[in-house]
């Protein structure tokens, strides 16, 4: 049994080493036999309200099925819920009502919304809670949405807050409501 035990931590012990190698100066360095799921590609994004101040942030990472969101916005009107999208275009400008965004992300040319036939699209996410206090924090998952330069990628688009919540079915955006507020992701 202590051999067995013993086997068994020396094997651990050189599999983690083997994940980590010196390079010439002598830093650890990846192993490129390093799986891809623990290498996470990321990007960020800056929310900006319609007065064009800054009212939040996102952190995206990619993983091997998805894209994870997390998601903190003040600003917003509280004890509601809220649309949040993934835009087309990378441009918040809150002089046209963030009209700059364009559309919903739709590479694959489906419908919007969870509930229609032929939907939903890569920019649909479900809608999000924001707090007696204004602010909606939330992670979102979007299995749909890449950041690898393939035809999902959300990289040089916009995340976009609506001012209702998203009725998953009404072509072409779930009759949100007006947009309120507009991060691009970088």
């Amino acid at each position: 049994m202590k051999l067995t035990l013993a086997t068994s931590i020396a094997a651990i012990a050189m599999a983690g080493s083997a994940a980590m190698a010196e390079d010439q100066s002598g830093d650890q360095v990846e192993n490129e036999s390093q799986s891809g799921a623990q290498r996470h590609a990321g990007a960020g994004a800056t929310f900006v309200n319609t007065d064009g101040e800054e009212s939040g942030t996102a952190t995206l990472t990619g993983t091997e099925s998805g894209v994870l969101i997390e998601v903190e916005v003040n600003g917003l009107p509280s004890g509601q819920w809220v649309a949040l999208h993934v835009h087309e275009n990378g441009a918040c400008n809150p002089e046209d009502s963030f009209d700059s965004a364009g559309g919903h992300f739709n590479p694959t040319g489906q419908d919007h919304g969870y509930l229609a036939a032929n939907g939903p699209h890569v920019g649909d996410m479900p809608n999000q809670y924001v707090g007696s206090d204004g602010t909606m924090r939330a992670e979102v998952f979007n299995s749909m949405a890449r950041l690898d330069a393939g035809e999902s990628d959300v990289n040089g688009r916009a995340l976009v807050i609506h001012g209702g919540r998203d009725d998953y079915e009404s072509q072409p955006s779930g009759d949100a409501g007006d947009r309120l507020a507009c991060a691009m992701i970088e």
